[in-house]
């Protein structure tokens, strides 16, 4: 098995020598290089073609932040993992909305950490459902109306599938599950993931989450999901 490619990057040396002798232990993980800003780190993307980068937020040149965005708006840009030492502030939003495929706490367990970088090279993003909520939560502290408003108007291409797949992964469900709720197989499912991608220039999972939330798509799926269904005579429960 092809072994995934790590770039680690974070200003302080000691917290880089700890991931590398984490990652060190995993067969399945090749680190391939190393930096100390995000200065850095598109020269070294370029050098050593990684799968993920392991990146750390706040760097005293240029932060986490800056080098998530320039990376994601390259083509085939590796996938992003961001490093806090906090659960939700501002900054891993912008780092989420920028691209990353989620984060992980500086003081998670070594074997979590490892399994966070294997689900992101493998296309799920790193982030629970709790987690999710809570980060869209943040959200919502900006201009609310005109957030709104342009969510609205980008969603607005989605077909209605489309639209349901969208409110199913703000809502953290996993591709199974969706599939279950919304009878389809987990194939199609990923396909109108794929397409969702693809029309709204999104990166991950994670942004269509917080594009649904934007967009008030939840509020409305929970609105539903509390008003009483009438069960048609084929078996579907419909609003």
């Amino acid at each position: 098995m092809k072994a995934i490619r790590l770039l680690l990057v974070d200003d302080d040396p000691l917290v880089r020598a700890g991931l590398s002798f984490m990652m060190g232990g995993a067969d399945d993980i090749e680190i391939v290089g190393e930096a100390a800003d995000g200065s850095e780190v598109e020269a070294l993307v370029d050098r050593t073609r990684p799968d993920v980068v392991l990146m750390d937020i706040r760097m005293p040149t240029v932060d986490g932040l800056a080098a998530t965005e320039r990376l994601r708006g390259r083509r085939d840009a590796p996938q992003v993992v961001v490093l806090t030492t906090f659960h939700a502030d501002e900054q891993v939003l912008r780092a989420l909305r920028a691209g990353a495929a989620g984060f992980v706490l500086k003081d998670t367990p070594p074997a979590d950490i490892v399994d966070a970088v294997r689900r992101v090279a493998a296309g799920d993003p790193v982030l629970s459902p709790t987690v999710t909520r809570r980060l869209m939560e943040q959200a919502a502290g900006g201009p609310a109306d005109t957030r709104r408003s342009t969510a609205r108007d980008r969603i607005a291409v989605l077909n209605d599938r489309e639209r349901e797949v969208a409110v199913a992964v703000g809502r953290g469900a996993s591709n199974a599950a969706i599939a279950t709720e919304l009878y389809m197989s987990v194939a199609t499912v990923k396909t109108h993931v794929s397409r969702i991608l693809a029309k709204l220039g999104l990166n991950n999972r994670v942004q269509i989450a917080l594009l649904a939330y934007d967009a008030g798509l939840l509020e409305e799926d929970g609105h539903r999901a509390r008003t009483p269904r009438v069960v048609q005579g084929n078996g579907r429960a419909e609003p």
